[in-house]
């Protein structure tokens, strides 16, 4: 921040965030927390075959107007057995898989390379779990009306109990396999690959029935409403979709619980997100028609998946269909080379265009440091010098005023109380020395966006999380330990003060000198890595203005 205009509109910012998380935490929060205790349990727990039902998609209205039928191979007897599948574990480099076998699909899945916390490096992010604070699993299978096919209730048979990538492996393939009484074989076969949060996922389908078959391919990600965010830090977690018609559309969860998302399109995905992470269904890129949707399965479940164009086998004849599935850290490269417009997971709002470039700079500087707390300082720097003429003219413009302190401070005493002639009399004299008052605002409000960008930058990033910095800063995105950074930001806005003029105001005078005590509290709370950022640019800020406060006289 380059004066103190900048901190009293960064600090009306706070101030709203604050009243909304306040007012998210008496009203909003309590009472989703009610609808959700009130709640019997999730889709997963439930024992009744109606509530399993539920979360299965709705067949295409070109297929069928079944709505959210049973499936017709469902009874009491299938959906007890169901319940005791077991799962097999999948291990590769950098994930840990948990696969139940009814419905042969992904119940956890942890990344290894990503942990909880920096304290506690052999503990994985548990990024999908079919726990309950949160519930996010897959969910896929072939929907058909009136044909027994399997959904996300039948259970897959094995070979394996657990499977591993090997050193010196580069795919793994675990196949799955139902079978129908009618003579229907359907492999669901997952292939995992070194290195990679991308999962294939291939149904084939083989018909030595009588009749011919036909399903529409479904899947979906299932998961509840997250917890409390950070007190000052909100990030979106919730549904979004890609198509040709929206290349990036948020669907919130209070958006389903008022009406389902329906979309048909020939390209592009569905996905759920959270800070730093992201689980995307992928289609093929020719796989023709895909309709995308978004439910809300109950107070508390909700669902983001995607219908693949019908798949049919006449008898003797067989059929596949195949998707991919990216779940994983929100790493852009590997976001890009996944899929179109999978990138803009890592959402930095409306200054993406803005926020992307930044980031693209500081990865650079990051290639030449190896330290991302480097690359913050330097891209810092690198700002300052794109903004160095507009912030001199600030600069300017607060020492002419400061340099006419002794003379409004004589008009005051001049007028006493009367303070139109006292305003008068000082619109004169700035008329007078030539200085405009409000010279210094619009440089400040120029950069004013290219500071929220890279704000975004840094709370978006997964890149900084838990990057170390030096000495006791080991994670850029949790607050300083020892509170020295923001004691320090703190100590820079106390100086900073000394540099520019004074109000004549003593309330307001006082104010501002209660200015860097507020702020040393407020990012307290504030990511390391947020902190460094506006401490070095105070620091950088202090050092011009000085220099040019020194070349005017008015030190």
């Amino acid at each position: 921040m380059d004066n103190l205009r900048t901190l009293f509109i960064f600090g009306l910012l706070i101030v709203s965030l604050l009243l909304w998380e306040a007012w998210q935490t008496d009203y909003v929060r309590p009472q989703q927390a009610a609808q959700q205790a009130s709640s019997t349990e999730t889709v997963a727990a439930s024992d009744s075959s109606q509530t399993d039902s539920a979360d299965l998609p709705s067949l295409p209205a070109t297929t069928s107007d079944s709505g959210l039928a049973d499936l017709p191979n469902m009874n009491g007897e299938q959906t007890a057995a169901a319940k005791s599948a077991s799962q097999i574990r999948v291990t590769t480099d950098i994930i840990d898989v948990y696969i139940d076998l009814k419905g042969g699909d992904i119940r956890k899945l942890a990344l290894l390379d990503y942990p909880v916390d920096a304290d506690q490096p052999d503990v994985p992010v548990q990024f999908l779990n079919d726990g309950t604070n949160p519930f996010f699993i897959t969910q896929s299978g072939l929907r058909a009306d009136g044909i027994a096919a399997p959904t996300h209730y039948d259970v897959y048979q094995a070979d394996e109990t657990s499977y591993a990538l090997a050193d010196g492996q580069d795919t793994l393939a675990v196949p799955l396999r139902w079978q129908a009484d009618n003579g229907l074989i359907v492999t669901k076969t997952y292939t995992f690959k070194r290195d990679s949060y991308l999962v294939d996922v291939r149904y084939d389908v083989e018909n030595d029935g009588a009749e011919a078959f036909s399903a529409n391919p479904y899947a979906q990600f299932n998961r509840t409403r997250p917890g409390d965010d950070s007190m000052l830090l909100y990030t979106y977690t919730g549904a979004v979709f890609s198509s040709d018609q929206n290349e990036y559309k948020k669907v919130d969860f209070d958006e389903l619980d008022k009406t389902a998302y329906r979309t048909e399109s020939t390209g592009g995905w569905a996905a759920m997100i959270q800070h730093y992470f992201v689980a995307a269904l992928l289609p093929q890129s020719d796989a023709g028609q895909l309709r995308f949707y978004g439910n809300a399965i109950n107070s508390s479940n909700y669902t983001a998946g995607m219908f693949l164009p019908q798949l049919t086998a006449a008898p003797g004849e067989s059929a596949s269909a195949e998707y991919r599935m990216y779940m994983g850290p929100k790493e852009t490269h590997r976001l890009e080379d996944a899929a179109e417009n999978l990138d803009l997971t890592v959402d930095y709002g409306v200054l993406t265009i803005i926020s992307k470039p930044l980031f693209m700079i500081m990865e650079w500087f990051h290639k030449l440091t190896g330290n991302w707390g480097w690359s913050i300082v330097l891209l810092t720097i690198l700002i300052k010098m794109v903004f160095f003429k507009l912030s001199a003219k600030s600069y300017r413009s607060m020492a002419g005023m400061r340099k006419l302190t002794p003379k409004l401070t004589a008009l005051k005493e001049r007028y006493g109380d009367d303070k139109q002639k006292f305003n008068q009399a000082m619109m004169d004299l700035y008329r007078t020395e030539k200085i405009n008052p409000l010279g210094g605002c619009l440089p400040i409000l120029v950069q004013m966006p290219v500071f929220l960008a890279f704000y975004w930058v840094l709370v978006e990033s997964v890149e900084l999380r838990q990057a170390d910095f030096i000495l006791w800063i080991n994670d850029l995105t949790a607050i300083d330990p020892y509170f020295v950074l923001p004691v320090l930001f703190g100590l820079t806005m106390f100086f900073q003060q000394k540099l520019n003029p004074m109000p004549q105001d003593p309330a307001q005078a006082m104010m501002m000198k209660i200015f860097p005590i507020v702020f040393t509290v407020f990012f307290a709370f504030f990511p390391a890595g947020l902190v460094l950022y506006w401490l070095v640019n105070n620091m950088l800020s202090i050092a011009q203005q000085w220099y040019i406060t020194r070349k005017m006289g008015a030190l």
